[in-house]
This record gives structure tokens, C-alpha cells and sequence, in this order.
């Protein structure tokens, strides 16, 4: 199996990591139940001693339009299909203009903004075990049970790409810090907000080492510059307890720790 190097600390979003060797899944499907499966790290921290990894091959980072639908490879970055959707005047996929990450991973946690999501859309996925049709997969807010890689996913073809879609999308994204980040750190409880939990808890803006929960959006955790796993996870920790102490809600991290003695 091909490996490459990969230096998490300039490939993940939140810029934290060693230089781990990567395994590419290309058509070998044998042992790979032994590896996680990663894309382009944007929801996720890597940890000092992370488990086996592995991220699909180049040959999965594909767009094509065949029998009137549109076909998109596991490995294509959402800016891409975006892109594509944009000169070829094709719908409902505008917001991925505004939301970081490769195919497979988008549709594995149903990414979306706001009712705008990836299964709107979804017409079948393709994985190591074949193909999936959207009604064998269970799915809701940021979640999905797909348990194999993603190599392809089929989306409804139509016509009528809506730049107004496009200046609400990037709106709703404005109050998001810029600053190195996996996105939100905690799904939003029932009936809630995770960043307002976090704030009433008196941690918007605490810093502990170079990390921090972000100023502009308490639901942020932000490295202010050589941020480590250990500051990002008494963090995270830290929120929890005082979330459960005052307000009795678990919280519920939307972001993917990946740490074997985690």
C-alpha cells in the first residue's frame, strides 16, 4: 500500500500535529478496517499518538456529469465542486462555496448551513462496499451511520446556480473567526447553542496556553500560534464540566479528536 508524509501541523485547519505517515486508499480494499480514514482535516485534531490513517487517493478527485447526474469523487474538495457548479449553472450545491473539507467527509457528517445540506441533494454514495442509496442511510443534523470510505457520490442534477444563495451563505459565515480553527468544537444541543453555553460558563475568550475559545464566537476553539493538543483539550474538557455542572447538558463534540489514549 502507498503512504505519504503528511505534516498535520500545516495540513489540518487547526495548524496542531507531527509529521505522520499517511496510508492512500486507492482500489485495495483488504485491511483497511485497521486504518481511520481522514480527508482534509478541517474538523479535526490530531493528537500526539493518532491511530493508523489513511485518505483516499488523487484518482478519487473527480467531477463529471454522466446519465443526468452529477458524479463527484470521495476525494474532491468542496471548492472545487463549487466551481464547477458555478459555470456549469447547477443548484443546491451552493453552499459548499462557503464550507472546507473533500467530498466523502462533507456527506459522512452531512455537512450543511443552517436547512441547506449535502442530503437535500444526495442521490446514492459509493463505498468499498458498493453503492448505498440515500434511503438505506440513516441521517440528521451533522450526522450520518456510514461506517465505509466514500469514493463517489451521485447528487439530483438542475439547473439554476443562485448567487443570492452564495452572499447569504458567506453572511452566515461572517461572524466566524479566521483565525486556525476545526470549526465549531461542539455540536449545538437540542433547543441551544453550544457557543452561548460556552459563553454563560465564562469561557468565551479564555486562553489556556495558545489556544483559546475565540472572542468573535465562543462555540470557536482558536490557535492563537503553536497551539498544542494537550492546551486544545483541557479546553474542550474545561467546557464540558462546566456546561454539565451549571446547565446539566453534556456537551457534544462536533469536532474529531483523534488520539489513541484519548
Amino acid at each position: 500500500m502507498k503512504t505519504k508524509n503528511v505534516n498535520f501541523k500545516k495540513y489540518s485547519s487547526f495548524k496542531i500535529g507531527s509529521e505522520v505517515s499517511v496510508a492512500l486508499l486507492e482500489e485495495d480494499f483488504t485491511n483497511i478496517q485497521n486504518y481511520y480514514l481522514i480527508g482534509s482535516c478541517n474538523n479535526t485534531l490530531i493528537g500526539n499518538n493518532p491511530p493508523p490513517l489513511m485518505m483516499l487517493d488523487k484518482m478519487y478527485d473527480y467531477i463529471k456529469i454522466e446519465d443526468n447526474v452529477l458524479k463527484v469523487g470521495g476525494a474532491t474538495p468542496s471548492g472545487k465542486v463549487a466551481s464547477f457548479c458555478k459555470k456549469n449553472n447547477i443548484a443546491n450545491l451552493e453552499f459548499l462555496s462557503h464550507l472546507p473539507g473533500k467530498l466523502g467527509g462533507l456527506v459522512f457528517m452531512n455537512a450543511g448551513l443552517k436547512e441547506f445540506e449535502i442530503f437535500n441533494v444526495l442521490i446514492d454514495i459509493t463505498t468499498t462496499d458498493g453503492i448505498q442509496k440515500k434511503e438505506a442511510i440513516e441521517y440528521g443534523y451533522r450526522y450520518t451511520n456510514i461506517n465505509k470510505p466514500i469514493l463517489e457520490t451521485t447528487f439530483f442534477l438542475e439547473t439554476g446556480y443562485d448567487v443570492k444563495k452564495v452572499k447569504m451563505f458567506k453572511k452566515m459565515r461572517s461572524n466566524q473567526p479566521s483565525t486556525p480553527s476545526a470549526g465549531s468544537c461542539f455540536k449545538n444541543p437540542e433547543g441551544d447553542y453550544a457557543g452561548r453555553l460556552i459563553e454563560a460558563v465564562g469561557l468565551k475568550g479564555m486562553v489556556h496556553g495558545n489556544m483559546c475559545f475565540s472572542q468573535e464566537h465562543a462555540n470557536f476553539l482558536v490557535n492563537n500560534g503553536d497551539g498544542v493538543f494537550e492546551d486544545a483539550m483541557w479546553l474542550i474538557n474545561e467546557a464540558k464540566r462546566r456546561v454539565q455542572e451549571e446547565f446539566d447538558i453534556l456537551l457534544e463534540c462536533e469536532i474529531v479528536i483523534l488520539e489513541t489514549n484519548h
